[in-house]
This record gives structure tokens, sequence and C-alpha cells, in this order.
């Protein structure tokens, strides 16, 4: 039987009150070591989400997981807001039950974020 859960993601721009279309995003996966390998390397939609999920079907293993939001270069790039506090903002988490959907969204403006698990 195939694996139903998924990862995914969702970016507001609180201080422009709109999603953070454009934000780079990429998917990094810790081993026992502690080592992290990238899984992906993608870019939020005109909605601030992807266009597919993070994971999802025989790709969705347990483990330790981080998304690394590239806030920096949308402020920079998309809404030219300078200096800025956050240049990136890794979310460590884990994937235990690959049959839940995981989601992890992101509130952020140029001088603080919030995440928390989405449903």
């Amino acid at each position: 039987m195939g694996r139903s859960g998924q990862l995914t993601t969702h970016v507001l721009d609180i201080s422009g009150g709109k999603p953070a279309a454009g934000m780079k995003v990429q998917l990094w996966k810790r081993d026992a070591d502690r080592n992290s390998s990238m899984l992906k390397d993608d870019r939020l939609n005109a909605d601030g989400r992807l266009d597919v999920p993070l994971l999802s079907g025989d790709g969705m293993v347990p483990g330790v997981y981080e998304i690394v939001f590239e806030a920096g270069d949308y402020f920079r790039e998309v809404r030219g807001i300078e200096p800025l506090l956050f240049d990136q903002i890794p979310i460590r988490f884990t994937v235990e039950d690959v049959q839940s959907h995981y989601h992890v969204p992101l509130l952020v403006a140029p001088g603080g974020y919030s995440t928390y698990r989405g449903s």
C-alpha cells in the first residue's frame, strides 16, 4: 500500500499583507550522523505555495527535515527592502507518521517570523 502523507508549506509576507511569491525554499534531510542532503530547491508561486508538495507518496519517510526559507533574497529582490535581520530562516522538524499531512507555514516580515504546524 502506498503512502498518503505529504509535506507542504505556505509563506505569508505579513509586512506586505500578501503571499511571499517568488521566495526560494529548500528542503533538506538530516541523516543519523547529522549530515544534510538537499531534496528540493524551488520557488513559491503567486499564492505563496509550491505547485507540488515538498514530500509525498514514497518520498515521505520518517526522519529529521529542515526547510530553509530564503527570506533575505525575497525582501531584497522582490520587495526592495534592506537591511534585513533574517537572511535565511531554517525550520527543523521531525516526520514520524508518513500517513499524516505535515504543513509548515511561515509568517515573515523584515524583522521577524513565526511558524507552527498547520493543517
